[in-house]
């Protein structure tokens, strides 16, 4: 049976570079071909928000699945298993250890347990909904998920826009609760590779926050408004995109609308940061099979590494 890793953790957690230390550590004896597992990487011009890696580091250390799609497209994670599956094959098949990286906690577990039979996005029932929006308000929308599918609307917030929607979407366009669908698999067969899963997770939440709030910082001095300012000049992109409501363009958007000022841009960006690395170590702490380690640790790379080796030099069944 071949074997696969997956490195998982929050934003600023140090996952690419302990990626890259991996793939040198073990380059002659287990050469490793680095994975994307991130739901922004995808797309084209979306680089200093992303925080993706520069050309000459791609160069040196090759990530598959990264500058997949224009931004005015959507990426999903029955996409996502699709491409994951065949970048996992291609480089089993050239000799090579799949090592699967980044943040998108809903991809490494869609790929591991599969995903739901979910209808796909229907433009026409999309802007019904938006119409209900506009002219009836929130609270008759969730009220209305509250009669279709109690289960979901317990689940969700009363303010979540966006996933009452797409519940209601998901029940018009099938006729079937998207929580029935969510407990029925689509993938044809399991993860059938061998798997090893890393958690990185800060043992000081608070040195987690300053690096994001460096990073973020970082980021706008790096010229993320002028990322963003190209992006709008391109007719064809609006806030509602996927790819625009992503962490840092969302609120470098507003600004630039003038909705918000320079203090409510680093404020806002650096809270929906944090608020983003909560949600994925919520996902991490569920996932009972990954090895956690304190990302601020001084010896990671090594402990990690061995951890790998021991992984990948044990006998395999087939």
């Amino acid at each position: 049976m071949s074997k696969v890793i997956f490195l998982l953790g929050p934003t600023a957690s140090g996952k690419t570079a302990l990626a890259m230390s991996l793939v040198d550590q073990l380059a002659e004896r287990f050469p490793l071909e680095l994975i994307s597992v991130d739901s922004a990487l995808v797309y084209r011009d979306m680089n200093i928000g992303t925080s993706k890696p520069d050309a000459a580091t791609l160069e040196k250390y090759p990530h598959r699945l990264i500058d997949l799609i224009d931004p005015t497209e959507a990426y999903s994670a029955a996409r996502f298993c699709c491409d994951a599956n065949a970048a996992i094959a291609d480089a089993i098949a050239r000799g090579k250890t799949p090592l699967l990286v980044g943040g998108t906690m809903l991809y490494a577990k869609a790929l591991l347990e599969g995903i739901s039979a979910m209808p796909a996005a229907d433009a026409g029932v999309r802007r019904e909904l938006e119409t209900q929006l506009i002219e009836g308000g929130l609270p008759a929308l969730y009220a209305e998920l509250q009669k279709v599918d109690a289960v979901t609307a317990a689940r969700l917030k009363p303010n979540d826009t966006q996933r009452i929607q797409r519940a209601l979407e998901v029940y018009r366009l099938s006729g079937t609760p998207i929580s029935q669908l969510q407990t029925r698999s689509q993938q044809a067969s399991p993860f059938m590779h061998k798997t090893l899963t890393i958690g990185l997770a800060p043992s000081e939440r608070t040195v987690l926050h300053a690096r994001i709030a460096a990073r973020f910082h970082a980021m706008l001095a790096g010229g993320l408004l002028e990322e963003v300012r190209a992006l709008r000049q391109r007719n064809s992109l609006n806030p509602d995109l996927p790819s625009m409501r992503a962490v840092g363009y969302r609120q470098a958007w507003q600004y630039l609308e003038g909705n918000i000022d320079a203090h409510a841009l680093c404020e806002t960006g650096i809270a929906a940061t944090r608020q983003l690395a909560k949600r994925q170590l919520t996902w991490l702490r569920s996932m009972a099979a990954a090895e956690v380690y304190d990302c601020l640790r001084g010896d990671l790379a090594q402990a990690v590494g061995k951890s790998v080796v021991n992984f990948l030099a044990a006998p395999s069944a087939d």
